[in-house]
């Protein structure tokens, strides 16, 4: 079974379905359920500071009372200067928010590597390994452009 086929527009920052023949395109799941989870604002937890300074906690509402959270805390490090912290800190939120691959049986691993490419551009490689053993490399490399 498939799902509808979420694609990022990197100029806009944003995810969108894909249209094919009229029609919500389906297919690629895995890379959907990844876009979703990353790039879907998770709720903070009660010790994290929003970059704004106030108290929204952000995340979905469908989120409330239950025990795994839908989306990532990324959006946290808006307005961050790129130091190895926050790489480091990136790369938790990305784990965090794809530990339910794992969880759920998706994958049998998910490996998170990240690096400083520039002053204000975080690279980040997911390899997920596939129940099947196959290995499916995603790089986000244009997301963190904005970070």
């Amino acid at each position: 079974m498939t799902d509808i086929s979420t694609t990022w527009i990197s100029s806009t920052g944003n995810g969108d379905w894909s249209i094919s023949g009229g029609a919500l395109a389906s297919g690629d799941d895995l890379t959907s359920a990844v876009l979703i989870s990353l790039f879907t604002d998770r709720q903070a937890n009660d010790d994290d500071v929003p970059p704004d300074g106030g108290n929204d906690l952000r995340g979905w509402w469908g989120d409330a009372g239950e025990d795994v959270l839908i989306g990532s805390r990324l959006w946290l490090l808006d307005r961050s200067k790129l130091t190895p912290a926050v790489v480091n800190t990136a790369k938790i939120y990305i784990e965090e928010a794809l530990k339910w691959l794992i969880d759920d049986q998706v994958a049998l691993g998910v490996s998170v590597a990240t690096a400083i490419a520039s002053s204000s551009q975080l690279n980040s490689l997911i390899t997920i390994t596939r129940q099947d053993g196959s290995v499916v490399p995603l790089q986000f490399n244009w997301a963190w452009s904005q970070v």
